[in-house]
């Protein structure tokens, strides 16, 4: 079990929904990984990101997709490639990454509550 966490810092990270624009294999990175172009609204706008989610997903199969991600965080530097956000997901039984969304549409942008 990690450590107390106040709601008043739960509420400093930002997570949002976003949509997948573009999708690309990102063979430059120690592993495996996928870069991804996300759209999180008008206030956001379009960020991107690398993931770790090959093992459940190819770039085509993203396109369209919408994805929870913080949106907070400063941007770092993956290999060559500048993350903006960081995309959220859980391991499977294997530790393979499935990625979180709202099992229904939602809004571009709207803050996970």
């Amino acid at each position: 079990m990690s450590n107390d966490l106040g709601f008043d810092d739960f509420l400093k990270v930002d997570i949002r929904v976003g949509t997948v624009l573009r999708a690309e294999p990102y063979p430059e990175a120690r592993k495996p990984a996928i870069k991804l172009w996300v759209d999180f609204g008008g206030e956001i706008g379009e960020r991107k990101t690398s993931a770790q989610i090959t093992d459940h997903y190819t770039p085509e199969t993203l396109i369209g997709r919408q994805v929870m991600a913080v949106v907070n965080f400063p941007p770092r530097q993956i290999g060559k490639f500048m993350s903006e956000v960081l995309v959220l997901g859980v391991p499977d039984a294997d530790g393979a990454i499935v990625l979180l969304a709202p099992d229904q549409a939602v809004p571009n942008g709207g803050r996970m509550h």
